[in-house]
């Protein structure tokens, strides 16, 4: 069973706001020291970490004058959607407020690790929303619930996508789930920008579609949660045909149905797709796929085989 940690590559999230740099009014004295000491070790370690990265690394050009060790400041704003000065004033430790939309876009530009993200955030004074900073609820009797499930994919979603936990079969049923950063295991990511997901699902333009709808009659509940909006603003960012489904404003809540995988392992798999609501206050669901045939099964069986032998080749990556 596997929960989540790890690095994304950098994507331009960041809201039109927060390229505006502003300024605090005057605090008390101690709260000023505290506040002071943080922002000088934000502007260090993000020196630090940018200082580390190549140009290569994010695609960029080296190019024959290059002095700054690492990717110039510019370079950072730009791939971080913030203006250049807004990011030079957040080096020079200036009293401006940071968005938790623009520090997950630093995250992803500077190639964080999870304990150099949760660093960032702490040093920035803010919560990090996305799923990967914390994976409450789910308990040893749940994982332990997943793992009896198998060989039947099972995972456990919330209402945005996010799979929180999952057992081996899963891991293999749409692409190399264990080899997918945590911050990007979302169903709506992989289906709108992940090669081999795509791939795998039969009906993927009907798919996308539904998925829209769904996550739009969820979002009701939550307009004003940072995850949310950033979600949807990366997938406008990188999927037009999330932004084209998007724009349709349909609604959907609920609906199981059969559903269709060409697993590159095992072939054609007819599914029956349940959610089992663990937790409806949170959204929480664990998502099922029994067999609708024989043969089915049979591949699913295979496929259970297949990911044993994966992770006994690989070693204990699995964590709990």
């Amino acid at each position: 069973m596997t929960t989540m940690a790890q690095r994304t590559p950098p994507v331009a999230t960041a809201p039109t706001t927060a390229t505006t740099p502003t300024t605090a009014t005057t605090p008390t004295t101690a709260t000023t020291g505290g506040s002071e000491t943080r922002r000088h070790e934000l502007a260090a370690f993000l020196r630090s970490r940018r200082e580390r990265i190549t140009p290569e690394q994010v695609g960029l050009p080296r190019g024959a004058r290059r002095r700054t060790p690492g990717l110039r400041r510019e370079e950072v704003a730009h791939l971080s959607a913030v203006g250049v000065t807004w990011y030079t004033w957040l080096e020079q430790s200036r009293d401006i407020h940071v968005s938790v939309q623009v520090l997950d876009a630093l995250a992803r530009t500077l190639l964080l690790d999870p304990s150099e993200r949760a660093h960032l955030f702490q040093l920035a004074g803010a919560t990090d929303p996305t799923p990967a900073s914390s994976c409450t609820g789910i308990t040893d009797a749940v994982r332990a619930m997943l793992d009896q499930l198998d060989p039947l994919p099972a995972c456990v979603q919330n209402s945005r996508y996010d799979i929180l936990a999952y057992n081996r079969t899963y891991a293999h049923l749409l692409c190399d789930l264990d080899a997918i950063p945590p911050e990007d295991r979302n169903c709506m990511v992989l289906i709108h920008t992940h090669p081999q997901w795509r791939e795998s699902v039969v009906h993927l333009d009907e798919s996308m579609r539904l998925m829209a709808a769904k996550l739009r009659a969820s979002m009701a509940g939550h307009l004003t949660e940072p995850a949310w909006k950033m979600l949807v603003r990366r997938l406008q960012t990188e999927s037009p045909e999330f932004r084209e489904n998007w724009e349709r404003y349909e609604v959907v809540v609920g609906r199981s149905k059969v559903k269709e995988f060409r697993n590159p392992h095992v072939g054609l798999l007819t599914l029956t797709h349940t959610d089992l609501w663990l937790s409806p206050d949170h959204g929480a669901r664990m998502v099922t796929y029994a067999p609708q045939d024989a043969t089915s099964r049979e591949r699913l069986e295979k496929l259970h085989a297949y990911a044993l032998g994966v992770a006994g080749r690989v070693g204990p990556t699995m964590t709990r």
